[in-house]
């Protein structure tokens, strides 16, 4: 047997371990049927207004093959509405509809919750060298 390090040493696990913490608390205090890529395009929607069908899948750093059938599934829900965009027909258009803001709107302050509760027990320096580290090891992943 080899000797491994403990558990919270290992990066695989320990990032495992925070997706499970997030998505728990995600299910106990915001949603249990809007996923938290579906609320960051519901919110990129609230705030940008209408965007192309590409755009929202790109600024939450989604896969065009997750992004198309999730705004479908938004769609169905009556969350969003695909449009054709009237001057390039060729375009579809993503609009937040009323339930949808409404939605995004109520979810918001309990989103805003769950980002500052995983971090809470740091002080701010460590809070931002934590955050800060975490996008350096993201953005170096996508390379």
């Amino acid at each position: 047997m080899t000797d491994l390090p403990p558990l919270p040493v290992r990066t695989s696990p320990s990032v495992r371990y925070g997706t499970i913490v997030h998505t728990r608390l995600w299910h106990e205090q915001v949603h249990q049927d809007l996923t938290g890529p579906q609320f960051t395009v519901l919110g990129l929607l609230r705030t940008h207004g209408p965007m192309d069908q590409g755009t929202p899948g790109t600024l939450a750093g989604l896969d065009k093959s997750t992004a198309a059938p999730m705004l479908e599934r938004l769609k169905h829900r009556g969350l969003v509405a695909i449009t054709k965009d009237d001057k390039d027909r060729r375009r579809k258009l993503v609009t937040i509809t009323d339930a949808g803001r409404e939605l995004a709107t109520t979810l918001a302050p309990a989103v805003v919750g769950i980002s500052e509760e995983m971090p809470a027990h740091f002080n701010p320096v460590e809070r931002d060298q934590f955050l800060s580290l975490m996008r350096r090891a993201i953005e170096a992943a996508k390379r």
